[in-house]
């Protein structure tokens, strides 16, 4: 099987292109100098030069602040370059995997989100990846749309890199506490969406969740990954806060719980452990071989 992975300079496209020939994929990379999704006619020779059996749309516009102020950009990346993936497999007759996220809810529900639960995003960039599952949707039928969560790795960007950082420039970190949700290894997501390409290839379509099994919160989040780090970054404190304390131009879902049972049967994969892969994530970093 040959995939073409879009955003494959991001840490989940990484992934993707690192775990491929572990799962007998030939991936066709392509990062956003080589290929612009907000360009039609790129993305349309993308897909014939890279003779591809699917296609993975890993790229996004992830700046979940940045968007409250630009919102054209993040609507541009995530709801047009979505469509425009859509209609050049459709006319490719391939399927498309695409990446969403958890803040497609507003995290006010009192238990887990089903797939086909409504939308309600409650910041510009939730509203822009949601309308790019509905462009997808409207589009094309052989879609598979993989929503994760707080996608962390042992590259620089994220959560918990950030965390690393700051552990070791400061004495105490503070952290928010009373927001809740799945941390998800970037590995994890990119073996999801090479194992969810292969399903497509066999007829299986729609929306999943995908995502670290144990719910939890940011706070918990920065102390596990300080301990992961087996002394490697100072396991300063972290003291715990409330939102309020910590304004951010974009506001955030207060938990949402993602139901996944169905999914990962779906996709024929086990419940992920994120504090294991926390774990190997840090040693890679801290300890490498």
């Amino acid at each position: 099987m040959r995939v073409l992975v879009t955003g494959a300079a991001g840490q989940v496209g990484r992934e993707i292109v690192r775990l491929g020939p572990s799962l007998e994929v030939n991936v066709a990379g392509a990062d956003r100098a080589a290929l612009d999704i907000t360009d039609v006619k790129a993305v349309d020779r993308a897909v014939e030069d890279s003779g591809a059996d699917a296609v993975i749309n890993a790229a996004a516009f992830t700046a979940v602040d940045r968007a409250e102020s630009e919102p054209e950009a993040a609507f541009a990346v995530n709801r047009d370059g979505a469509r425009h993936l859509a209609q050049v497999c459709a006319e490719a007759d391939v399927p498309l995997i695409h990446l969403s996220t958890d803040y497609v809810f507003d995290g006010t529900k009192d238990g887990p989100y089903a797939p086909d639960d409504p939308v309600s995003p409650v910041n510009v960039y939730g509203a822009s990846k949601a309308a790019g599952e509905v462009a997808i949707r409207e589009t094309w039928d052989r879609h598979l749309i993989i929503r994760t969560a707080w996608v962390f790795s042992r590259f620089d960007g994220n959560f918990v890199s950030t965390m690393w950082r700051l552990a070791a420039e400061r004495d105490r970190l503070a952290v928010v506490a009373d927001q809740w949700g799945h941390p998800t290894a970037a590995a994890d997501v990119a073996r999801a969406a090479l194992v969810a390409a292969r399903r497509a290839l066999e007829g299986v379509s729609g929306t999943v969740h995908v995502a670290g099994a144990e719910l939890t919160t940011w706070r918990d989040l920065a102390v596990a990954a300080l301990d992961a780090t087996r002394g490697a970054v100072p396991t300063v404190p972290v003291d715990a806060i409330a939102t309020a304390e910590y304004p951010t131009p974009a506001a955030r879902p207060p938990r949402v719980e993602l139901s996944m049972s169905e999914s990962l049967e779906r996709l024929g994969l086990t419940p992920l452990d994120w504090r294991a892969r926390l774990q190997v994530e840090a040693d890679t970093r801290f300890r490498p071989r």
